[in-house]
């Protein structure tokens, strides 16, 4: 795996988080238990924090990026989707962000809650517990979120782990 200090700055990962070969890992990143890194995902805490809980995904090629002015937060149990980006913001427990969205600066996405596929969530957003952000820019639909599905979906990953430490193997 890619995991590299930059200067004083290194990365601290959970030994029962999952961080694939091809994932990158640079600077003040944290990773909590049991949670996943999937290919191409890049977390670069070069100007500030970058941390993610416990039991959370952050899926193929996602980027997490930070700002000397604002962490990038990610709570326990959360499904990062494929291709997405967060940067300066923060995400509660429970939330899934759905492919290629991206959340902004200063953002919240509080527990519980949904961005949608494709959707932009722009700076100073506050997405309430339960909500759905869809659309670009996002749009705030009120209890329209599904916590249980995105638990189950936290879930599904985590059961994952065992399966991809004991049987990935390069064959090239």
């Amino acid at each position: 795996m890619a995991v590299y200090a930059l200067g004083e700055l290194e990365p601290t990962i959970d030994p029962s988080a999952f961080v694939h070969p091809d994932a990158v890992v640079i600077g003040s990143v944290t990773i909590g238990p049991e949670s996943s890194i999937w290919p191409g995902a890049v977390l670069r805490g070069d100007g500030g924090d970058i941390r993610v809980g416990a039991r959370t995904s952050v899926q193929d090629n996602a980027v997490l990026h930070t700002t000397p002015e604002w962490p990038t937060i990610v709570g326990d149990g959360c499904v990062l989707g494929h291709l997405i980006h967060l940067e300066g913001c923060t995400i509660e427990d429970d939330v899934l962000i759905g492919n290629a969205a991206m959340v902004l600066h200063r953002s919240v996405i509080h527990s519980g809650a949904i961005v949608a596929a494709n959707s932009v969530v722009l700076n100073d957003v506050d997405v309430p517990s339960g909500a759905l952000a869809a659309g670009s820019p996002a749009v705030i639909k009120l209890d329209r979120a599904n916590v249980e599905m995105i638990r189950d979906s936290a879930a599904a990953y985590v059961a994952r782990l065992a399966q991809y430490r004991t049987g990935l193997r390069r064959i090239d």
